[in-house]
């Protein structure tokens, strides 16, 4: 039997998933788990870098889910896919831990994601934590062994660290012990938000959740920004960069009728009302086949737990495995 390449990328639970998640990174992970071997992870401790408020925390348990509701209802499937909590792999931590020592801070200063949390959230100085984040992220892709990680183009340099480790630790101890994964990049695009922002936040409140029915849909559609300089349905308008049609791009199979709509509202001849409309047809067209999955397995109440148990007990006998032969290389084999 031919070995997959391995594959680990993750979530943080911090709420519901939306369209913008959908189009950014569960499409492709739906597509990725028939080619690999797919490890994905529900980042908890990660979560604790910028969420420390008990009134955030005690939402953990309904975000993780809702967080792997979301996944499984837009078709990824826990039988040919791995589904892992991050605080049930205690070796994750002992790894991050190992690995803290073989990075310095200044290299953690200047991950590019650490200054824009820093400047998102107006943090002055970082935690530790915070700090350590890609250290631990590291132990999260090392820990089952990936070979790959999906990453947007963007993000390619965030995974370095990851490299870095690795080759460090393969150096000092013994070349092959940890894969130096390599970066899967994929064309993940950013959906812009419904209010006109550069992107689709739970927080800021402009998403179209999965997980809504069909009246919150056309609410939230009814609601979208469009061409400003739009005032009357006779006036020619703008398409490219428009929120409606950016959306109807993304999720309105029906083709012509998208042609249709541009060109008519290039000319004038056709009201913001009719396409919304029409959006949130689409949209609801689109999601039904999810919500109707997530009620089948809303009907089996164990599922989530199902899954996360069996998925994390797999990556714990991987990550025992890898520290295994972690400190078998470095000397630190104490026993056995």
């Amino acid at each position: 039997m031919i070995k997959r390449p391995r594959i680990l990328t993750g979530d943080r639970p911090t709420g519901k998933l939306h369209l913008g998640h959908y189009v950014g990174t569960l499409q492709n992970r739906v597509r990725l788990q028939a080619q690999y071997d797919c490890f994905f992870l529900v980042a908890d401790f990660h979560m604790l870098t910028t969420r420390l408020d008990r009134e955030l925390l005690t939402e953990t348990k309904t975000n993780i889910h809702d967080v792997v509701l979301d996944n499984l209802s837009v078709g990824i499937d826990p039988n040919a896919s791995v589904y892992v909590l991050q605080s049930f792999v205690p070796q994750i931590a002992e790894i991050a831990l190992i690995f803290a020592n073989l990075v310095t801070v200044p290299r953690l200063q200047r991950v590019p994601t650490l200054k824009d949390v820093m400047h998102d959230l107006e943090i002055e100085q970082p935690s530790v934590g915070l700090l350590n984040y890609p250290v631990l992220q590291a132990a999260d892709i090392l820990c089952v062994r990936a070979d790959l990680v999906p990453v947007g183009k963007d993000q390619a340099s965030h995974l370095e660290v990851t490299r870095e480790i690795a080759r460090r630790f393969n150096s000092l101890y013994g070349e092959g012990v940890l894969p130096e994964p390599e970066t899967l990049i994929g064309d993940v695009p950013t959906l812009v938000g419904l209010d006109g922002q550069a992107k689709a936040s739970k927080s800021l409140g402009n998403a179209i959740f999965l997980s809504d029915d069909a009246k919150t849909v056309e609410q939230k559609v009814r609601g979208m920004y469009t061409d400003p300089k739009r005032i009357r349905a006779d006036i020619p308008g703008q398409v490219e960069g428009n929120p409606v049609f950016i959306y109807h791009d993304a999720f309105n199979d029906d083709l012509a009728e998208v042609a249709d709509l541009k060109e008519r509202y290039r000319q004038g001849n056709v009201g913001d009302v009719e396409v919304k409309r029409k959006l949130a047809a689409a949209i609801n067209r689109f999601l039904e086949p999810i919500r109707q999955r997530r009620t089948e397995l809303e009907a089996q109440p164990n599922i989530v737990a199902e899954v996360l148990a069996a998925g994390s007990e797999r990556a714990r006998s991987e990550a025992a495995e890898t520290l295994r032969r972690m400190k078998e290389a470095m000397g630190l084999a104490y026993y056995g």
